[in-house]
C-alpha cells in the first residue's frame, strides 16, 4: 500500500499551482486593485462581489462569508476533498507525478482518495462507452439515433457522447480488472447490487457524460432506444452520490464556462441533444439541467461565471423552454427565482414549439441562432402566460387580469422600466392606464403574511401571480426612511453585537417597507446568536425568512455600509447604530402619535363617546409624546 505523500512533493504543487487559474475554473475574477483580483464568492451566494484572490500571497479570502486559506484549502473546499485528495487533484493538472513514502500508511489503495477514485472510474466508464458507440454492433440503434438529428461521429466525439453495452456485467468486470473494489463502483452509481450480485447501471442506452466546472466526469444522462427496455423511463440520470448532485450540475458547463464568462450570458436549454445542437448552430453558452427544474444552486453557478452584479451592465439569461402546457409551467417557476438575478431573463420558444434539436434539424443552425437573439423578457412571456387563462373580453376577466399582472409589474428590478411595461400591458388586457396604475398602488403595498416567518411555505405546484412576482415590493432606498431600515437590517446581519439589548425596543411594525419588515421578524425568531458563526447566523435567518425576501437577507448580510468602520471593533461606531435604531422607532411612535391623534378627532366629535375612552386615549397619546421627546435626547 502506498504511504503518505512526500512533504517535499506538497511544498511543490502549492508552489506551482496558480491559484488565480484554479479559482477561474469556478469563479470570474476582475481587476480589485494592485494585486488584487475579485469576484462573486463561490461558497456563499452575494450580489456584490466580495472574494478576494491575490496571486502573490496565494491565499483568497471572501469578506462576506469568512472563507480563505491557499489553493489547497480552495479546491478542498470547493469540490468537498481531504487535503491528499486536493493534492492529487492539482498535482494531475499540472501533470505531475507524486511520490510516496514507503510504509507510513494512511492512503487508499492505488493511491487516490475517494473522490479521486470515483472520478478515474468515470473516466475509464466514459472512454468504454465512446468506444463502443463507435464499433459496437449493438450500438447500431444509437448510431442511427444520432445520425437521424445530423450529429456526426466527430461531434459526438466532442461531447463525448457513448453507448452502455446491452450485457449486464460488461462496466463492472472491466473496473474490478482496472482495480477498483464493488463498493467503490457502487459508489460511484456505476454499478447496483442484486440478488443475483452486481450489475452495470446503465445498460443499452446512448450516454453522454456529465461533467463538472474542470471537466471531470461525475455523472451519466441516459436514454432509451431499445423497445425491450426493461426500465421504461426515456431518461435514466445518475444517482446521488458524493460528486454527483443533480441540483448543482449543469450538462455542458465544461464547454460553455469560456463563452459564458467572456460574453456575460448563459442559454438554458432543455435536454442533452438540446444542448448539442446549439453549441454546433454557434451557441456556445448553452446548458442544461440533469433530470431536475433549474434552481437556485443553478442560479449561483451561474452568477458566478457571468458576474451577475450591481454596477455593471445587465449579464443576460436566456431559458428555452418548449411551447406546450409542461414547457409554460417551467418558464413560470424560472420566473418566481427572476429577482435572484441581476441579470435580466429572456425566454426563447420556437413559434411552431420545437426545441432547438428539432430546430437545428429542420431549420438549420442559424434558426437556432435567431431563436436566442430574438428571445422575449421573461416579465412579458410571464405576463402573457398569466392573462391568456382569463376571458379579456368580459369586464371581470379585465378586472381579474390587473389583479393578477399588476405584483408582476411591482416586481420588474429595474423601475425605470415599470411605466412603460405599464403602458403596454394596459394595452394587451385592454384597460386604461391609470386603472392599472391604481390596482399596482394597492398590490404594493401587501402585507407581509399573519403566519410569522418561522414557516416557510412549500413551493406550490404552479405558484400563483402573487407567489411568482413576490409578495414583497422591492424597496425604494431612494426614501430616506426606507433606506435607513435597509442599514439597520446590515448591521443586524453582519454585526449582531452591536446593537444588543436596543433591537427588542424596535417594533416590527416600526418597518415601512414590508419586505424588511419579514426580514426583520425573521431576524427576531432566530434564536439568541451567542455561539454562532457570523455565517450560521445569516443562515438562520434565511432560513426563517419567507422565500420572497430569502435573496434580500443575502444582499443585505454582504452589502457595504456607507460609513468608515471603528479601526478598534472593526464594526461600524456606535454613534451611527444608535442613530439608525432612533430613527427607526421614530417612525413606529409617529405612526402611533398619528392614530391616536386621528382617533381623538373621531371621538371629538362623537357626542356619545364613552368619556372613560376619551382619557384613556388622551393619555396614550401624550404618553408617546413624552416618548418621541425623550427619543430625541437620547434617552429611554
Amino acid at each position: 500500500m502506498a504511504g503518505r505523500i512526500r512533504a517535499e512533493d506538497i511544498a511543490a504543487v502549492k508552489d506551482r499551482s496558480s491559484i488565480v487559474e484554479v479559482v477561474r475554473d469556478h469563479v470570474t475574477l476582475r481587476s480589485a486593485g494592485v494585486g488584487s483580483l475579485k469576484g462573486l464568492c463561490p461558497f456563499h451566494d452575494e450580489k456584490t462581489p466580495s472574494f478576494t484572490v491575490r496571486e502573490s500571497a496565494g491565499t483568497f479570502h471572501c469578506f462576506g462569508c469568512g472563507e480563505g486559506g491557499d489553493v489547497v484549502a480552495f479546491v478542498q473546499k470547493i469540490d468537498h476533498l481531504t487535503f491528499v485528495e486536493a493534492i492529487e487533484r492539482l498535482a494531475s493538472r499540472l501533470g505531475m507525478e507524486l511520490r510516496r513514502e514507503e510504509g507510513t500508511g494512511g492512503a487508499p489503495e492505488g493511491g487516490l482518495g475517494r473522490r479521486s477514485r470515483l472520478v478515474e472510474a468515470h473516466r475509464i466508464a466514459q472512454e468504454m462507452y465512446a468506444d463502443l458507440l463507435i464499433n459496437s454492433p449493438d450500438a447500431r440503434a444509437a448510431r442511427d439515433f444520432l445520425r437521424q438529428r445530423d450529429f456526426t461521429g466527430a461531434q459526438c466525439e466532442r461531447f463525448g457522447v457513448g453507448f452502455s453495452p446491452r450485457g449486464g456485467e460488461v462496466l463492472s468486470r472491466l473496473l474490478r480488472s482496472r482495480g477498483f473494489t464493488e463498493e467503490e463502483t457502487v459508489l460511484a452509481g456505476l454499478v447496483g447490487r442484486g440478488g443475483r450480485g452486481s450489475y452495470d447501471r446503465f445498460r443499452g442506452r446512448l450516454m453522454w457524460p456529465i461533467r463538472d466546472t474542470s471537466g471531470d466526469t461525475i455523472g451519466f444522462g441516459a436514454r432509451r432506444i431499445f423497445e425491450d427496455d426493461r426500465i421504461e423511463a426515456k431518461y435514466l440520470n445518475t444517482t446521488e452520490t458524493s460528486i454527483y448532485k443533480k441540483s448543482q450540475v449543469l450538462y455542458g458547463i465544461d464547454l460553455a464556462k469560456k463563452v459564458i464568462s467572456q460574453g456575460r450570458q448563459a442559454v438554458v436549454v432543455e435536454g442533452y441533444t438540446d444542448v448539442m445542437a446549439a453549441h454546433l448552430s454557434g451557441v456556445e453558452s448553452a446548458v442544461a439541467t440533469c433530470g431536475t427544474a433549474f434552481g437556485v444552486d443553478h442560479i449561483k453557478l451561474l452568477r458566478r461565471l457571468m458576474r451577475d452584479e450591481p454596477g455593471l451592465d445587465p449579464a443576460r439569461i436566456v431559458f428555452t423552454f418548449d411551447g406546450d402546457a409542461a414547457g409554460q409551467k417551467a418558464a413560470m417557476k424560472a420566473f418566481a427565482e427572476d429577482q435572484r438575478w441581476t441579470a435580466q431573463s429572456f425566454v426563447a420558444v420556437a413559434a411552431d414549439g420545437m426545441d432547438p434539436c428539432d430546430l437545428r434539424l429542420r431549420k438549420g443552425p442559424e434558426a437556432v441562432k435567431e431563436l436566442v437573439d430574438d428571445a422575449v423578457p421573461m416579465f412579458e412571456f410571464a405576463v402573457r402566460t398569466l392573462i391568456a387563462r382569463l376571458d379579456l373580453t368580459t369586464a371581470e376577466g379585465r378586472v381579474a387580469a390587473m389583479k393578477t399582472v399588476a405584483p408582476v409589474i411591482n416586481s420588474i428590478k429595474d423601475p425605470s422600466l415599470r411605466p412603460e411595461y405599464q403602458r403596454t400591458v394596459a394595452g394587451w388586457i385592454g384597460v386604461g392606464i391609470e386603472q392599472l396604475a391604481d390596482q399596482m398602488r394597492r398590490s404594493g403595498t401587501l402585507a407581509a403574511p399573519q403566519d410569522g416567518p418561522r414557516r416557510r411555505d412549500p413551493e406550490p405546484e404552479e405558484p400563483s401571480a402573487a407567489e411568482l412576482a413576490t409578495a414583497y415590493p422591492m424597496p425604494d432606498l431612494r426614501d430616506p426612511i426606507v433606506n435607513a431600515e435597509s442599514q439597520l437590517l446590515q448591521v443586524l446581519l453582519q454585526y449582531p453585537n452591536s446593537v444588543g439589548a436596543q433591537i427588542d425596543e424596535i417594533p416590527p411594525e416600526a418597518f415601512v417597507a414590508p419586505a424588511h419588515r419579514a426580514v426583520f421578524d425573521a431576524l427576531r425568531s432566530v434564536e439568541p446568536w451567542e455561539g454562532m458563526t457570523l455565517a450560521q447566523w445569516v443562515a438562520a435567518v434565511t432560513d426563517l425568512a419567507p422565500l420572497a425576501v430569502q435573496p434580500m437577507v443575502t444582499a443585505l448580510s454582504v452589502a457595504t455600509l456607507p460609513v468608515t468602520l471603528d479601526a478598534a471593533t472593526g464594526g461600524p461606531e456606535q454613534r451611527y447604530v444608535d442613530s439608525l435604531v432612533i430613527r427607526v422607532r421614530e417612525v413606529a411612535l409617529r405612526r402611533e402619535i398619528a392614530d391616536a391623534m386621528s382617533l381623538m378627532r373621531r371621538l371629538s366629535s362623537d357626542p356619545d363617546a364613552d368619556p372613560a375612552q376619551v382619557r384613556d386615549v388622551a393619555s396614550g397619546l401624550q404618553e408617546r409624546q413624552r416618548a418621541l421627546a425623550r427619543l430625541r435626547e437620547g434617552t429611554t
